[in-house]
């Protein structure tokens, strides 16, 4: 850690625990944005693991650009597959084009008593931290084998860690649990809801904009699809089902980019709409889906009675799982206690988070996963992205209790 940086913190938080700052200070210099190559900070680190006598394997995507990294801390007797923790995470960031940034996004600079940085939220602190704790996690000697799972695109779809876990599954490891260190103020979060997003496509029929009855305008009609869409959000904000532990207690419904048209004087002939169904438990998004494709269908006849090759169809771009655990399950027992948080009572002030993460991917392939990690998923994609220290001080306590709770000594 550069001497400024160094002060800095230490003025801000003078008795906490900041052991992991000049790791995540090296983290966010790799300006490892999800449309770029992760490779960087990927061999860095397996270079610095493979330095404690630590076996990584990489898993690519298809271009050889990105990379999975999964590296085990054998148990003391030798053991490497077979139960064990998962201390997962993800190695991207989105990307800072056109935010206003004051400080340099890849360069930690510690102000007051926040770290800023792109990533220092989501989640490079965690990432970081966890490599930090490696060194006494080896010289405790470990009851059982510890995992690092450190993932690529998961800010495009969760993307990366689908080929990790396949690879995990197909090399036999077979994990007793997994924390997903993803910001939640360090609150022990059991669930989180599921997301499917869709391409709705608007074809039209082009025409001089003098004459618009002649033409069917694809971006008139999306923006008919968007207000539904708005529509059918207003009525699960006002009317529900809620589960008033999220943090949004309905499932939402969102327009997140709208395509289309060529010149002011012609009619646009197409227009594409990205929208998302982000659900809970207690809503179906096959149905809420189904709801809007009977909208859009209902628009297609008088679009149809001016060109017949009009029409709207829809595309399903990715689906991420909801997932939940038992609140009473030997995962959440543990991290809880490593939260500081009585096993007995921690249940009540488990969370839940409308965000998704990879924790549903490993409940999938079998894992019980528990997502916990420092910062606040507000503070996330923002320009200015910050972490408080105290967030990271306390990131460090629960893995220094989880090293009590793993290791031998």
């Amino acid at each position: 850690m550069n001497a400024p940086l160094a002060q800095a913190a230490l003025q801000a938080v003078a008795a906490a625990d900041l052991t992991a700052l000049p790791l995540i200070e090296k983290w966010v210099s790799f300006a490892s944005v999800s449309r770029d190559s992760n490779l960087p900070i990927i061999e860095w680190t397996r270079a610095r693991l493979e330095g404690y006598g630590i076996e990584c394997r990489l898993t690519y995507d298809d271009s050889g650009q990105k990379a999975n990294l999964w590296a085990t801390l054998p148990a003391a007797d030798g053991e490497t597959r077979s139960g064990g923790l998962v201390l997962s995470g993800h190695t991207d960031v989105v990307a800072v084009d056109g935010q206003p940034w004051s400080p340099d996004p890849f360069a930690a600079q510690v102000i007051g008593d926040r770290l800023y940085g792109r990533g220092v939220t989501d989640m490079k602190g965690f990432g970081a931290s966890v490599l930090m704790m490696v060194p006494e996690l080896l010289r405790r000697k470990l009851k059982r084998p510890v995992h690092l799972a450190y993932s690529y695109d998961e800010e495009v779809g969760c993307i990366g860690v689908r080929r990790l876990i396949a690879d995990m599954t197909a090399q036999g490891y077979r994990p007793a649990g997994c924390i997903v260190g993803e910001p939640t103020g360090m609150q022990v979060v059991i669930a989180h809801k599921g997301k499917h997003a869709y391409k709705t496509s608007v074809r039209g029929f082009e025409a001089h904009s003098s004459l618009t009855p002649l033409g069917v305008n694809a971006v008139e009609i999306a923006c008919e699809f968007v207000a539904h869409l708005k529509s059918i959000q207003r009525r699960l904000a006002a009317n529900g089902p809620f589960d008033p532990i999220y943090d949004v207690p309905h499932t939402t419904v969102h327009t997140g980019v709208i395509a289309g048209g060529t010149a002011l004087n012609i009619i646009p002939r197409d227009c594409d709409v990205t929208w998302e169904i982000r659900h809970h438990h207690l809503d179906s998004p096959d149905a809420l889906f189904a709801e809007a494709k009977a909208y859009a269908d209902s628009l297609v006849p008088a679009m149809r009675a001016v060109a017949a090759d009009t029409g709207i169809t829809h595309e399903l771009k990715s689906v991420l799982p909801g997932f939940a655990t038992d609140a009473d399950s030997e995962i959440a027992r543990l991290c809880f206690r490593c939260a500081g948080i009585d096993a007995g009572t921690g249940a009540q002030g488990a969370g839940k988070v409308s965000f998704g993460t990879e924790a549903s991917l490993f409940q999938q392939a079998g894992v019980p996963t528990i997502v916990c990690g420092p910062g606040h998923i507000a503070q996330a994609h923002q320009p200015n992205e910050w972490v408080t220290l105290e967030q990271l001080a306390q990131c460090e306590r629960f893995l220094r209790r989880l090293a009590d709770e793993i290791c031998v000594a």
